[in-house]
């Protein structure tokens, strides 16, 4: 069978479209940014990058970084239309199935090209925020009852992103909940774990942005010094918004604090196999695949719960905490603190190991196999 995938260049969905290598079938991909060379990652693909522009010019980028209003203008000459250049595409191909991975990045671009080819299969990955987040805002609202109905196989990474395709005008074929980037390499985590009476690290994600909260964890973490004095805390991934809130705060000054900027996927995992607890917090997500590699690294999670995902693995005292108020600093430094009890009193078991089996690339490669094979069916 012939495979489309369209997207933008990512680790999720390196990790997902490595699922197919050896399978059988042939892939191929539609870089929707067009401003990319081809990926050695995926060098077993098909590829189709670099088609953007019409001219890369000397000076491009100067004018992109000084000039934006300036590079604004010259690209609304020298950009080929993304549709057009799909279509094409797509028509050379001939693909038995098209693979969208998010919608406003990957399915709004192309929905004329595939309102026209009406025939064309056509699979859309639900990732993060995509449908959770946007629904609340008219202009993308409408682009998601319109493209919904169109797509005609779906992948989420929770439930609660299903329920919201249905809501918005989904009505094929549900394809299951899989983690964004497909599974997780087990074996090869392993060799970064360490003992769990060796770990130290309290590990948070520092992310703010439009929808992350880690300024609300660092507010409620002020307020436990003295329970805190005797691990190592570490921010990691640190945006310039919470980069500016520590340099104000009294954070700065605690030997046992430190943050970090952005780190190689690797780096973040070492820094999980020497950790005891997890913190993330945002107020829009699906199943962030920072947690599950958390999980799979045996750190014990306390994370946000936007519309109810992560409820659906996390039992709330169990296998870990939720956070309900993503901006209620005084729930998030009560849950952390229970979180440290618990550990301490190790009244909870936080393995996850039949959870974590279920994470297993090898596992969900199998079953991403079968459901591909299963689409000509």
């Amino acid at each position: 069978m012939k495979i489309l995938m369209v997207s933008i260049p990512s680790l999720h969905f390196f990790r997902w479209t490595s699922q197919l290598e050896n399978s059988g079938h042939e892939v191929y991909w539609f870089d929707i940014t067009g401003m990319n060379e081809k990926s050695q990652r995926l060098n077993w693909v098909s590829q189709k990058v670099g088609w953007k522009l019409k001219w890369n010019y000397p000076g491009r980028s100067f004018i992109k970084k000084s000039l934006p209003k300036v590079y604004h203008f010259l690209q609304s000459f020298n950009e080929h239309k993304t549709a057009l250049v799909f279509e094409q595409y797509l028509n050379e191909i001939k693909p038995d199935v098209v693979h969208s991975f998010a919608l406003y990045l990957s399915c709004t671009p192309i929905i004329s090209v595939m309102e026209k080819h009406s025939n064309q299969k056509w699979i859309y990955s639900s990732w993060g925020s995509d449908l959770f987040y946007f629904q609340n805002d008219p202009k993308y609202l409408k682009d998601i009852k319109r493209v919904l109905p169109r797509i005609d196989y779906l992948f989420t990474d929770c439930t609660r992103d299903y329920e919201i395709a249905k809501k918005h005008g989904f009505s094929k074929d549900f394809l299951g909940v899989f983690p964004g980037g497909g599974g997780f390499d087990l074996a090869e985590m392993q060799k970064y774990k360490l003992p769990k009476n060796e770990r130290n690290i309290i590990l948070i994600k520092g992310f703010q942005g439009r929808s992350g909260r880690a300024i609300s964890v660092l507010k409620s973490i002020e307020l436990l010094k003295k329970e805190l004095s005797d691990y190592t805390i570490v921010v990691f991934g640190a945006d310039n918004d919470t980069l500016q809130y520590v340099n104000k705060s009294l954070l700065k000054a605690w030997s046992n604090f430190q943050i970090i900027g952005k780190m190689t996927h690797q780096e973040v995992i070492e820094l999980m196999g020497q950790s005891v607890i997890y913190i993330g917090n945002s107020n829009s997500d699906g199943i962030p695949n920072t947690l599950l590699e958390a999980i799979c690294m045996e750190v014990f999670p306390i994370q946000s719960n936007p519309g109810g995902a992560t409820a659906e693995i996390i039992n709330h005292g169990v296998n870990g905490m939720l956070i309900e108020n993503c901006e209620d600093i005084f729930e998030i430094k009560n849950t952390i603190k229970l979180g440290l009890e618990t550990l301490v009193k190790n009244t909870v078991d936080y393995s996850n190991s039949e959870l974590i089996k279920s994470l297993d690339f090898y596992h969900i490669r199998k079953t991403i196999i079968h459901t591909y094979n299963n689409l000509n069916e």
